[in-house]
């Protein structure tokens, strides 16, 4: 390779400026753009097929001409040239990387699923021998220590001791990287390969659930079983460059001509309908649904304030009979997202879900990305949440709300962003919704877990002559064809569109401001008055993010009051299906932030204070006076025995002997 590519490489303005800001910031190595490679075919080659000579002849002429420049370069002894790639073309897939890439230069993308602590890694040992003092430099070259056999002064073996001081050492880690959860095919596992780091501006850069592009020289080493080496070897890359790729769905490329599409769709008086209507046009009906799914993908705009962070992602959660196609809804918009993730409830842990502490091949523990870590800044679809376990639902609290996920275990403590927003199904707990049940009564979570959500709607099966007929033609149809019909528009047009609406943070007007306040005052004028609540602060939070995301579905800066009224009435049409008193068919919150409806909780404290009054004559109260007490003050017979058995079940009640009862004394 002639040594004058490099020469007038680095004689370029841009170069010569990136070499005086690495003086001056005291790094140790500088970025050349492989497009200022490309135009010279030999050096590329070079480049691809001899990578080590290509980056050290690099690396050999960088340094001459900074020394050239000034006197002040006589302090740096080598300098590392990182090869930067900006062009996805020239991107190896994780999957294709083969044997025939062994010794090669090449580029990847991944996200980052685990990271090791960064250790000192020694580049040049020095010994000394305790029989005649003679030192000895060996340079390590490979990732095993290799010290000398002997003593080169006294040929003596056993008498050489590492000066550790004197030593060169390098800060080292070891990434894991993984196929990107959208890019990957059907039913296969996904490929993941070990990247070694080392030097001081590599090292770090990265965490877990960091999309990364990364080049460098792929190379092996040999596997061992129980210490024995065995024939087949490991791939790994050794690292020349990173680059830690941000995470927003913005990252979709969008040229100039796909921007003028994006202009003009966002012009169409019909755009809602149309983006609603390519929302898993397979699926017959549901159009709230589809709306409400439509304010998920385009989300709210986050606000960072000094003390604390306001979450811009809406989280919706869909409570329906079995088959009327939830799971269909969850794996659509999983791949309609620019980055999706889907997962079921029934084979997810806690671990999986957010992050799991792993040990690595040298023994220490390392984090690994789990499920909302991954869709960080994407959307995580959980099917079948109800089937979880509690106590790895507990784990999805923190991820809701505060956007990160915290761990605390094998002596890792870490924060990870989990800025993702949540599609979950669940299935009714009795087989099918039953309405004359609360949605606690229906479906098996939390209050705590249902309350994070922004939306909730419940999914019937309801005979109904015209709607049936209507959607068997629509699934007749649909079979008939051997080619679907094109929704209006095209998938990948959508993602970029989501991607491009995305990056626009519209402001609240003064009209969408008053609407807003109008209702909640309403609302919360209405709790006054009849007792119970009807809305809180959080789900004013809530409503201002589905008047953003409406906004923002036709590319506007503001939010307007028909942004504000849209997000109003599906707001409504949520709290009408999931936070209705079925007693009093009221609107009530706090059936989903309590469990309990008002009416509920005042007939509980009519009990309460019936057993009060009798325990404290008697010592304990009995049951059929109770009852009978109950009855004299409005509550039927059998709503008493069902109100005890609440009491009971939630251990503030017990009975002493049969047919008492008495308070529990914590």
């Amino acid at each position: 390779m002639d040594r004058d590519f490099f020469v007038t490489l680095f004689e370029k303005r841009k170069y010569q400026r990136r070499l005086d800001s690495m003086l001056r910031s005291g790094a140790e190595s500088i970025i050349v753009d492989l497009e200022d490679i490309l135009h010279d075919a030999t050096a590329f080659h070079f480049l691809q097929e001899s990578p080590e000579e290509w980056l050290a002849l690099a690396s050999e002429v960088a340094l001459e001409r900074l020394r050239k420049k000034t006197t002040a370069a006589e302090r740096i002894g080598k300098i590392k040239v990182r090869v930067r790639v900006s062009d996805p073309a020239f991107v190896t897939p994780l999957r294709s990387i083969s044997s025939e890439h062994i010794g090669k230069f090449i580029c990847v993308e991944g996200i980052v699923v685990r990271a090791s602590p960064v250790r000192p890694m020694i580049k040049r040992a020095v010994f000394i021998c305790s029989n005649c003092g003679q030192k000895i430099e060996i340079p390590q070259v490979e990732a095993s220590f290799k010290p000398p056999s002997k003593c080169l002064g006294c040929n003596r073996t056993g008498t050489l001791r590492l000066i550790a001081e004197e030593s060169e050492f390098v800060d080292s880690q070891i990434l894991k990287i993984q196929e990107r959860p959208e890019e990957l095919p059907p039913g296969r596992m996904p490929r993941a390969l070990e990247v070694r780091l080392q030097g001081k501006d590599v090292v770090d850069v990265a965490r877990p659930g960091d999309h990364v592009r990364i080049t460098g020289i792929v190379k092996t080493f040999q596997m061992r079983v129980k210490g024995v080496p065995t024939a087949t070897f490991e791939i790994y890359i050794e690292l020349n460059d990173i680059m830690v790729q941000s995470k927003e769905m913005e990252l979709e490329e969008i040229d100039e001509e796909t921007e003028q599409k994006i202009k003009e769709l966002a012009q169409d008086p019909w755009i809602y309908e149309k983006i609603i209507n390519s929302i898993a046009p397979s699926i017959y009906g549901y159009r709230h649904v589809k709306e409400a799914i439509m304010y998920l993908l385009f989300g709210g705009v986050p606000k960072h304030r000094p003390d604390v962070t306001i979450r811009g992602e809406i989280h919706i959660l869909l409570v329906g009979d079995p088959g009327i196609a939830k799971s269909l809804l969850l794996q659509a918009t999983a791949k309609l997202a620019p980055r999706g993730i889907y997962t079921s409830g029934r084979g997810t842990t806690a671990a999986g879900l957010t992050a799991a502490v792993v040990k690595d091949k040298s023994g220490e523990f390392a984090l690994e990305a789990g499920a909302l870590v991954l869709a960080d800044k994407g959307i995580c679809c959980i099917d079948e949440i109800d089937k979880m376990r509690p106590e790895d639902r507990v784990a999805m609290h923190e991820a809701m709300e505060q956007q990160t996920i915290s761990i605390a275990k094998g002596g890792i403590v870490a924060t990870l962003n989990a800025r993702t927003a949540i599609l979950a199904a669940a299935n009714p707990k009795l087989g099918r919704y039953d309405e004359y049940r609360t949605i606690i009564e229906n479906i098996n979570l939390p209050p705590t877990l249902l309350s994070r959500f922004d939306l909730i709607f419940r999914m019937r099966d309801i005979p109904d002559k015209a709607r049936d007929k209507r959607m068997a033609r629509y699934i007749l149809d649909s079979h008939g064809r051997l080619k679907a019909p094109p929704p209006p528009i095209p998938p990948d047009l959508l993602k970029k569109y989501i991607a491009y609406a995305r990056k626009i943070n519209p402001v609240l007007t003064a009209k969408a401001k008053d609407a807003i306040e109008k209702f909640f005052l309403s609302l919360r004028a209405e709790s006054s008055v009849e007792g119970g609540i009807a809305i809180t602060p959080r789900q004013l939070e809530a409503l201002i993010r589905l008047a953003e995301a409406h906004a923002r579905v036709a590319l506007r800066k503001k939010v307007t009051l028909e942004d504000a009224e849209a997000a109003i009435a599906i707001f409504k049409k949520s709290l009408e299906e999931t936070c209705v008193d079925v007693e009093t068919g009221r609107i009530d919150i706090d059936i989903k932030l309590t469990g309990k409806p008002t009416s509920l909780r005042k007939q509980l404290d009519v009990i309460r204070e019936i057993i009060k009054e009798l325990e404290a004559e008697a010592g304990m109260a009995e049951k059929e006076v109770v009852i009978k007490k109950a009855i004299e003050r409005g509550i039927p017979k059998e709503k008493v025995e069902q109100l005890i058995e609440i009491l009971k079940r939630d251990g503030t009640i017990y009975e002493p002997k049969l047919d008492f009862l008495k308070f529990t004394r914590s």
